[in-house]
């Protein structure tokens, strides 16, 4: 694996992980405020679902050997 390959796996990584856990910290305010009367556990819990699956998903990026990103074969 090149060293460009490897930063592109890295910045698909870290953008991917920012998203997730982004939207795993505000789906867990959503619920906190309307189901939860503003308790904490809904925000961790949610933002911890964001970070284990943009970890998942930077493990298998990361194990892949082939590169099979926006391409597409005629």
């Amino acid at each position: 694996m090149s060293e460009k390959e490897l930063g592109q796996k890295w910045d698909r990584c870290l953008a991917d992980c920012a998203v997730k856990i982004g939207t795993g910290l505000g789906v867990g305010i959503v619920f906190s405020v309307v189901f939860f009367k503003r308790r904490t556990l809904p925000i961790t819990f949610c933002t911890g679902l964001g970070l284990g699956m943009a970890y998942s998903n930077c493990q298998n990026d990361f194990k892949s050997h082939y590169v099979l990103h926006s391409t597409i074969a005629k």
